[in-house]
């Protein structure tokens, strides 16, 4: 990858999927910044509060019943940490930084950068549920439950703030099931395709 060109990775994915970790790793290997959870204590930061205080109301549904929004402001606080986050990811893309984000929208609200490159990593059930049931020491049940809750979350997350709509394939550039590869063989699949692109942006 050539350092001039902008490349922003934006990486959905589903509960279990090993997604978040693909991420881990692609930044890695391209020595990019990654904006996952610490996105939320980077607007922190920038905002002189208390991150314990944006995560109360991080990834929830925007309910436009509940609340009002007037010249640009939103009632909902809910609302305005994602708007936080969204400004927060367009300032970085502004400047011409390069990073890989998972979730927070990152594929729609980034889509104008010619840099962008949009992947979804989705997963076999058995092999969500068994990574699940490792890292929390959940029974199969308990996992599946698990992953279902937190999917359902994701997508009303994404849905009620974008036009497009979370894991549909037409939403981005790349949907991988990283059960028929692995995680280490997603990555070099999935790098390769980013090289591709790369090498065809301007």
């Amino acid at each position: 990858m050539k350092t001039q060109k902008q490349v922003i990775i934006s990486i959905g994915r589903e509960f279990g999927s090993a997604g978040h970790e693909i991420a881990e790793r692609i930044a890695k290997r391209y020595g990019l910044s990654l904006y996952d959870h610490n996105l939320l204590r980077e607007v922190a930061d920038s905002h002189n509060v208390s991150s314990e205080e944006l995560e109360i109301f991080d990834e929830m549904k925007h309910n436009k019943f509940l609340y009002r929004t007037v010249k640009g402001m939103s009632s909902s606080p809910a609302d305005n940490v994602a708007l936080m986050q969204f400004n927060f990811l367009r300032e970085k893309a502004e400047k011409g930084e390069s990073f890989v984000v998972v979730g927070r929208c990152s594929e729609t609200i980034l889509k104008d950068y010619p840099g962008l490159i949009s992947i979804f990593v989705l997963g076999n059930m058995e092999d969500k549920i068994a990574r699940i049931s490792r890292l929390y020491g959940k029974t199969e049940k308990e996992a599946e439950r698990f992953i279902k809750e937190k999917d359902r979350k994701r997508k009303k997350y994404h849905d009620s703030h974008c036009k497009t709509k979370w894991s549909e394939t037409h939403t981005y550039d790349l949907s991988l099931n990283s059960s028929t590869l692995g995680i280490e063989g997603s990555v070099d699949f999935l790098s390769e395709y980013i090289d591709k692109r790369t090498a065809r942006m301007k």
